[in-house]
């Protein structure tokens, strides 16, 4: 490295994994072997997500940053030769997604330092990177204690001249779950054919939705478990279990640029019918003691209180249902009509730069180091206090499983169709994907 013989970023206590509010805290180790002017030494925390249309391509065509914290240690002087540790420390934002690493997108964290040089000089940096790791509670989700539950029935053809149905109808034991729980799968196949049915199949799918302005589907399954078919004329009852994987958490806001989702594929091998149910996987466990959240009911509307209401065949609500209304004045009366027809044209309606780093005080020559790298120590670090940070409000983006998404059933019958609502560990190997789709 030339005239920098080290160039380090230590952690205290060699930690990697941290939780959102938590505070980021190590040295920044430097040793040369001349003295290096310089016109600032800077360390940089930040934490940000990027996307692409080509796999495993770097070059980002959407990117969002969730946090970005610089704080000045030394500014324009003489980094002497020898040995100078400056401490640094960082808090975390509270709301910040989980690392993620796919073949398509990004979530990064990481820590940097930089030697600003003069002109014409080498600038030095690195980089450290760490984890995010965030918590999902399965209890704060409305109806995460409810079964989720489809059904579907197939028509088709067989010998060329026959006509068989299948109904299928499946569900789970709830709507959540962690990793080591077991997810209990139930499924009723009646046969309405002569012919028998093909195997049935349960798989445990990830999709994870890289929005871009072409949204990429990566999908995979994580489990599968496997049952015999139904003989024509039958009905069967089929119950399986799923042993849940370590997994990415759900995604549980709208608007990212990258989105996870689960959910319980039920298929026939023969005929082709398949249905879907909708899973989340959390960090803490769905508690059964505890009542689960309701979901939010919209106000009823303000019943309209009509001088002389039109004659209707539908019966009026008693007059103690309706809510106690202030007294009305007499209509007025309507003004006299004009000779000839008006018009009336339709009414429009109404209609950072970033803030100086905070330097240590200017000094010429030697450069000194601040009171707060002698102590040792160094008081948190607002995420905001160096430098313009865009927040977390994230642009509106379809939901993971929104309307444009590929239906997740390859059957052609309109009852086929099923609609999915869309919601540390390492995430899945991706490299043995084979399901990517680009929308088009």
């Amino acid at each position: 490295m030339g005239k920098l013989q080290e160039f380090e970023i230590t952690l205290n206590n060699n930690k990697t994994v941290y939780s959102p509010g938590e505070s980021i805290s190590g040295t920044l180790k430097i040793s040369t072997a001349q003295p290096i002017q310089c016109k600032a030494i800077k360390v940089n925390c930040q934490g940000f997500c990027g996307v692409t249309s080509k796999a495993n391509d770097t070059d980002w065509t959407e990117e969002e940053q969730y946090f970005s914290s610089s704080v000045s240690i030394a500014d324009k002087g003489t980094l002497k030769d020898g040995e100078h540790s400056f401490p640094f420390k960082f808090l975390l934002p509270a709301a910040a997604p989980t690392s993620f690493e796919g073949p398509y997108g990004q979530i990064i964290y990481r820590v940097r330092a930089f030697i600003d040089t003069p002109r014409f000089a080498k600038d030095y940096k690195i980089e450290k990177p760490f984890s995010m790791k965030n918590t999902v509670n399965l209890n704060e989700i409305p109806g995460i204690q409810e079964p989720s539950l489809s059904s579907v029935t197939k028509n088709f053809s067989y010998m060329l001249v026959k006509n068989g149905t299948v109904v299928l109808n499946a569900k789970t034991d709830m709507r959540g779950y962690i990793a080591g729980e077991i997810i209990k799968v139930f499924a009723e196949i009646e046969n309405k054919s002569e012919k028998s049915t093909g195997h049935v199949v349960a798989s445990l799918m990830q999709k994870v939705t890289y929005n871009t302005k072409k949204p990429t589907y990566d999908l995979r399954a994580v489990a599968e478990v496997e049952g015999p078919g139904v003989k024509g004329g039958q009905k069967t009852e089929w119950k399986e279990q799923i042993i849940v994987p370590p997994l990415q958490l759900s995604t549980l806001t709208d608007g990212n640029l990258i989105q996870i989702c689960y959910y319980i594929q039920v298929n026939l091998k023969y005929p082709d019918v398949s249905l879907t149910l909708p899973i989340y996987i959390g960090s803490t466990a769905v508690d059964l003691t505890r009542p689960s959240p309701s979901r939010a009911v919209p106000p009823m509307p303000t019943p309209r209180n009509n001088p002389t209401p039109a004659p209707s065949t539908v019966a009026a609500p008693a007059e103690s249902a309706l809510p106690s209304l202030p007294p009305r004045t007499a209509p007025k009366p309507a003004p006299k009509p004009r000779p000839r027809s008006s018009h009336t044209s339709p009414s429009a309606p109404p209609s950072d730069l970033y803030p100086e780093l905070p330097g240590v005080a200017n000094y010429s020559g030697e450069m000194p180091k601040s009171p707060l790298h002698e102590s040792g120590s160094q008081a948190p670090v607002s995420p905001n206090a160096f430098s313009y940070a865009p927040g977390l409000s994230f642009r509106q983006r379809q939901s993971c499983l929104g309307p444009s998404a590929p239906p997740f059933s390859s059957s052609t019958s309109p009852q086929d169709t099923n609609h999915m609502s869309s919601s540390a560990s390492l995430p899945p190997n991706y490299t043995s994907s084979s399901y990517p789709h680009g929308m088009t």
